[in-house]
């Protein structure tokens, strides 16, 4: 766990190369001033062009506001604006001299849980908001719980409205020593603590000439200097194929490269069917290439004329993918209508999709405390449990602690195409319990 204490030396730190890219989402409970933080962040770091100002301007004035109110930067549906909260997730794309950023603001009444799991599925940073004068709350902890879920490698732990405390370090010191501990039993790695006043703007682009006694960074220095690594391209290799394209005879294979590093030569392994072939070429943006990282997309041309189609995965390195029908997993549940045990879903994975049926919900998870509910039967809307679903075809699947792109996979109604549930694969540190009775499944054309 890495803190920062209030009196802590920040030590100077070289900003990372303009080119890189932070994506980071934020959550806190209603009313902690979120969406103020965000527009303070956004407006301070000049990031707001001038119609938009105006029309915040403007929006404000016609609520009796004196000064502009920066929330309404990102409470951008008009049911938003006329209630004073945030329903939807709203993507924000900004930039400094140091780093790019593509920013999910997700809301935070625990009606919308499900939509901070969307907003921060990949996310590398979270921004988790608390009032000093109420702390650690229920919804704090929730919030807590689904980062570590998502794997989410850093969060900050922004305590706002310091001005209403007269700025007193042991509101903030207490606050951030709760969260901290609780976020350490979650096995969140790393967490920062910020004392802010969003609405005043301390600490969050400029420090605040009010709290002397923090010697940490603001908010957006954080943000521009938090180490961010390249796990995926220094992981194993994970093609999943998009498209297949003809070339002058030849046969090209197309899509976007979620892990490792591919290379001219290199010897990959077809999945799920397990054929060994060389790659022969690669193509980026029409241009060869030699190597190529994770993230990247491009094209492939395999020196073997084998049978390669959409939903294939070419995979290389020294961690292969497990072969399955049989998934375990955590999922969250996105859907108004319930997922229940023998229901027959599609099931989504990189670029392949597959019929399944659920055979178990062996626990649901109580946000509040942690604890399990077990055999509950269904999962309604914004519920987070254990599934086990057999699919009809055999999947190339990651443990999602090892990827978060290839071991993630949503949950699709086959009827109208109705995504049911978001699901994160392996073992978790939700995983208790000990599965049921499988259903069995043998309906036409669902004979898993």
């Amino acid at each position: 766990m890495t803190s920062h204490p209030a009196t802590a030396d920040y030590p100077a730190v070289l900003g990372p190369s303009a080119t890189s890219l932070l994506r980071f989402a934020t959550a806190g409970s209603v009313d902690d001033g979120k969406s103020t933080l965000v527009g303070r962040l956004l407006h301070d770091s000049k990031s707001v062009l001038a119609d938009q100002m105006e029309a915040v301007e403007h929006a404000s004035r016609s609520r009796g506001a004196e000064v502009p109110d920066l929330a309404l930067l990102t409470d951008g549906l008009r049911a938003e604006r006329e209630q004073g909260i945030t329903i939807d997730v709203a993507h924000r794309y900004f930039a400094t001299p140091r780093r790019r950023f593509i920013l999910a603001d997700t809301p935070g009444h625990v009606q919308y849980t499900r939509n901070m799991v969307t907003g921060a599925s990949t996310a590398e940073l979270a921004v988790v908001l608390v009032d000093a004068r109420n702390g650690v709350v229920e919804q704090t902890r929730r919030h807590a719980a689904v980062a570590a879920l998502l794997r989410v490698p850093h969060v900050v732990l922004a305590v706002n409205k310091m001005d209403l405390v007269d700025y007193a370090e042991p509101a903030f010191a207490a606050i951030a020593a709760e969260f901290t501990s609780y976020a350490t039993s979650l096995g969140i790695g790393d967490v920062l603590a910020v004392p802010i006043s969003a609405l005043a703007g301390d600490n969050v682009v400029e420090p605040s000439a009010h709290m002397d006694w923090y010697g940490g960074p603001t908010v957006l220095e954080h943000l521009e200097t938090v180490e961010v690594g390249d796990a995926a391209a220094e992981g194993s290799v994970r093609f999943p194929v998009q498209l297949v394209l003809r070339h002058r005879g030849e046969r090209h294979y197309a899509g976007q490269l979620l892990g490792g590093r591919l290379r001219v030569g290199e010897a990959v392994t077809v999945q799920p069917s397990g054929r060994v072939t060389t790659v022969a070429a690669l193509d980026v943006l029409g241009q060869p290439a030699d190597e190529v990282a994770a993230g990247a997309s491009l094209s492939v041309r395999l020196a073997d004329e084998i049978d390669v189609g959409r939903g294939d995965m070419l995979t290389a390195g020294p961690r292969p993918p497990r072969i399955t029908k049989e998934v375990e997993a955590t999922v969250c549940h996105l859907a108004d209508s319930p997922l229940t045990v023998g229901r027959r879903v599609l099931l989504k994975h990189t670029t392949r999709t597959v019929k399944a049926i659920v055979e178990d919900i062996p626990s649901r998870l109580t946000l509040d405390d942690l604890s399990q509910h077990p055999e509950p039967g269904s999962l309604v809307a914004n519920d987070i449990g254990r599934v086990r679903v057999r699919t009809a075809e055999p999947l190339a699947l990651d443990s999602y602690a090892d990827s978060r792109r290839t071991g993630a996979f949503l949950l699709i109604d086959p009827a109208d195409g109705t995504t049911l549930a978001a699901g994160m694969a392996g073992d978790s540190f939700l995983a208790v319990g000990a599965p049921a009775a499988a259903v069995a499944a043998e309906a036409d054309g669902w004979d898993c």
